[in-house]
């Protein structure tokens, strides 16, 4: 099973606030840990929401939104991709990962990834191929 591990943002962390020295280095231990546990897929920190953009859809018409966006307890302030065996699994070692924001309340939301087979008969064996395709291209342009 894979699940994103967000990292929701703060205060500090939309006004730019960077990490310490000690807490990159307890995040670089704890990834090395899940690397060699054969967990960490991929994983990345995002800049605060006033250097993103969304794009509203509605009626067919598309709304560039530049940030920075409102509801800072809402946003992602990092991710990582996990393979895990089950999402007690992801919990687990989530209560195990360093503070990601110090001295702040801050939250790490879990969820998991859609899989081919959770889309059922709708997800065609032609669907299938093409996503097939496309992970393959993907994975060829790294």
């Amino acid at each position: 099973m894979r699940f994103m591990v967000m990292v929701k943002a703060t205060k500090n962390s939309e006004a730019g606030a960077m990490p310490t020295e000690k807490l990159l280095a307890e995040m670089g231990k704890f990834n090395e840990e899940l690397v060699k546990a054969g967990v960490m897929l991929a994983g990345e920190g995002l800049h605060p929401s006033s250097k993103g953009t969304r794009v509203k859809f509605s009626a067919g018409k598309r709304t560039v939104i530049d940030g920075p966006f409102a509801e800072t307890k809402e946003l992602v302030a990092g991710f990582w991709l996990w393979q895990v065996k089950s999402k007690e699994e992801a919990i687990e070692w989530v209560k195990r990962c360093p503070d990601p924001m110090p001295g702040e309340e801050s939250e790490i939301e879990i969820r998991q990834v859609f899989e081919a087979e959770d889309f059922g008969a709708e997800f065609t064996p032609e669907l299938r191929k093409q996503e097939e395709r496309i992970r393959a291209q993907a994975a060829a342009k790294k």
